[in-house]
C-alpha cells in the first residue's frame, strides 16, 4: 500500500514513525513551510519535515492546497506531487491545512485523520488542551474517514483513554500520539483487506475545541480554584498561565487545589505560605502554586523559586 502523509508537528511524526516501523511505502510527505523559531527566530523544519529527510522521503511544503487560492503555484506544486505520488490513502495528522475536495477524491482509499479525542466531541484545533481544561475522564483517538467538513467524517476506530488527575497537556499528547501511531497502522492493515465498518458521528454531543490564544494564558483570580488548576494543566506546555507580581509576568505552571477551611481572601491575595508553595484565595476556594517562573528565569518548584523571591501572606497577585 503506497501510503501519503500529511502532518507537522511531533504529534503527526509520532504516526510518520510507526508507518516507517510497520513497512509502508511512503512515497510523499507533506508539512506546513518552515518557520522562525528559537531565541535567534532562525527558520526550522517542522518534526514531520525533520524524520521525513532523515529517511530519505520526497517532501513538499505548499502554504495552501487551495488552486484557486492566494498560493496558487505552490497548490499547483503540491497537487502534482500527490499525483505523481499515487497515493492509494492519504494519512493526515495535525497538518494544519485544510483539505479541498481534490484532495479528498485523489486517494483511492481517501484521507484517513487521526484525530485526538472521541468524535464528535471536541472537533477542532485543540482537543487535547480543551478536554483537560474542561475536566473530562477520558478522551481518546479516533481515526476517521475525512470529508469536506470540520471533523465531521465517518468514524473508523476508537479507542478510549482515561485523563489522569495529573496530566498536562504535554503528557497526554505523548499518550495520544503513541496510540495514534498504533492505531493508524491497524487501521491500514484493516483496510488493505477491506474491513472497515464506517460509523455515522452522533448528532448529539458536538463541542469544538477553539484554538488556543495567547491572551487566555491570563488568570483570573475570580474563577473556581477548580478551574484555573485544570486551565493550567491544559495550558502546559503552551501558554502557560500568567500572573503579575511586582507589575513583572509571573508564569504559573502548576497550582493545587487547596481545602483550606477558615482562609478566605480578595481573589488573587496571598493567604499562607509555605515550604510546599503560596496559597492564593481564589473566586471560589483556593490553590497552591507549586511550579513558577519570573520573566527571563527558569520553570522552578515552589520551593526553589521561593528562595529566590520570598512570597508575603497578604500580598496580591494580578
Amino acid at each position: 500500500m503506497r501510503v501519503a502523509f500529511a502532518g507537522t508537528p511531533e504529534f503527526a511524526a509520532v504516526a510518520l514513525q510507526a508507518l516507517l516501523d510497520a513497512r509502508f511505502e511512503v512515497p510523499l510527505v507533506l508539512s506546513q513551510p518552515d518557520r522562525p523559531a528559537g531565541r535567534g527566530m532562525k527558520l526550522q523544519a517542522s518534526p514531520v519535515k525533520q524524520l521525513a529527510v532523515a529517511h530519505g522521503l520526497t517532501v513538499v511544503q505548499p502554504r495552501s492546497l487551495r488552486l484557486d487560492g492566494k498560493f496558487p503555484d505552490e497548490a499547483q506544486a503540491g497537487r502534482d506531487a500527490l499525483l505523481n505520488a499515487r497515493p492509494d490513502v492519504l494519512v493526515v495528522a495535525a497538518y494544519g491545512l485544510i483539505l479541498p475536495k481534490w484532495v479528498l477524491d485523489l486517494p483511492r482509499l481517501g484521507c484517513l485523520n487521526i484525530h485526538g479525542s472521541i468524535l464528535p466531541r471536541w472537533r477542532g484545533a485543540a482537543p487535547i488542551h480543551r478536554a483537560i481544561e474542561a475536566g473530562d475522564a477520558e478522551t481518546g483517538i479516533t481515526i476517521m474517514q475525512m470529508d469536506e467538513g470540520l471533523d465531521t467524517g465517518d468514524m473508523l476506530l476508537i479507542e478510549r483513554l482515561p485523563i489522569a488527575a495529573a496530566d498536562t497537556t504535554a503528557t497526554l499528547h505523548d499518550k495520544l500520539a503513541a496510540l495514534g501511531g498504533r492505531m493508524i497502522v491497524e487501521a491500514l492493515e484493516l483496510a488493505a483487506c477491506g474491513g472497515f465498518r464506517p460509523v455515522k458521528q452522533p448528532e448529539a454531543g458536538v463541542t469544538y475545541a477553539h484554538k488556543i490564544e495567547k491572551a487566555e494564558s491570563q488568570i483570573r483570580w475570580s474563577d473556581d480554584a477548580t478551574q484555573i488548576a485544570r486551565r493550567l494543566r491544559a495550558f502546559d506546555p503552551f501558554p502557560g498561565g500568567v500572573a503579575q507580581l511586582d507589575g513583572e509576568p509571573l508564569k504559573v505552571w502548576r497550582a493545587d487545589v487547596v481545602q483550606a477551611d477558615g482562609m478566605r481572601g480578595e481573589p488573587g491575595r496571598v493567604l499562607a505560605v509555605s515550604h510546599d508553595g503560596p496559597v492564593v484565595a481564589c473566586g471560589n476556594g483556593s490553590v497552591r502554586l507549586t511550579e513558577l517562573q519570573r520573566a527571563g528565569g527558569k520553570r522552578l518548584p515552589a520551593a526553589a523559586f521561593l528562595q529566590a523571591r520570598p512570597l508575603q501572606v497578604g500580598e496580591l497577585l494580578g
